[in-house]
Formats: C-alpha cells, structure tokens, sequence
C-alpha cells in the first residue's frame, strides 16, 4: 500500500474510533441520564387505552 493509502486507513480508522470514543463517553458521563432512559414496557400506546375501554 502506497503513503496516501496509509494516510486515507489511518484518518478513517481514526475518525471512527473517535466517533466511538465520544458516543460512548457521552452516554457514561451525562449527568441524570437515568432519568431518560426508558423501555418498552414504560411507553402506553393509545392504541391500549382504546382497547381498555372496549372492554
């Protein structure tokens, strides 16, 4: 492989490692992130209170 093929593996290599590294970090370090985390049992569709009031 020729120096700018070198240059082109190292920057994207890098920039993707980067990426990772900062997402990673945001996700550890925010304050009060709990608070925003949410499953699928903790969203109500309105789709259910339609059907509760079928019944």
């Amino acid at each position: 492989m020729n120096t700018g093929g070198w240059i082109v593996m190292i920057l994207a290599v890098g920039g993707v490692t980067g990426m990772l590294s900062w997402c990673i970090y945001k996700v550890v370090a925010t304050p009060g992130s709990t608070e925003h985390l949410h499953s699928t049992a903790d969203i109500e569709s309105p789709d259910i209170e339609e059907d509760e009031k079928l019944d």
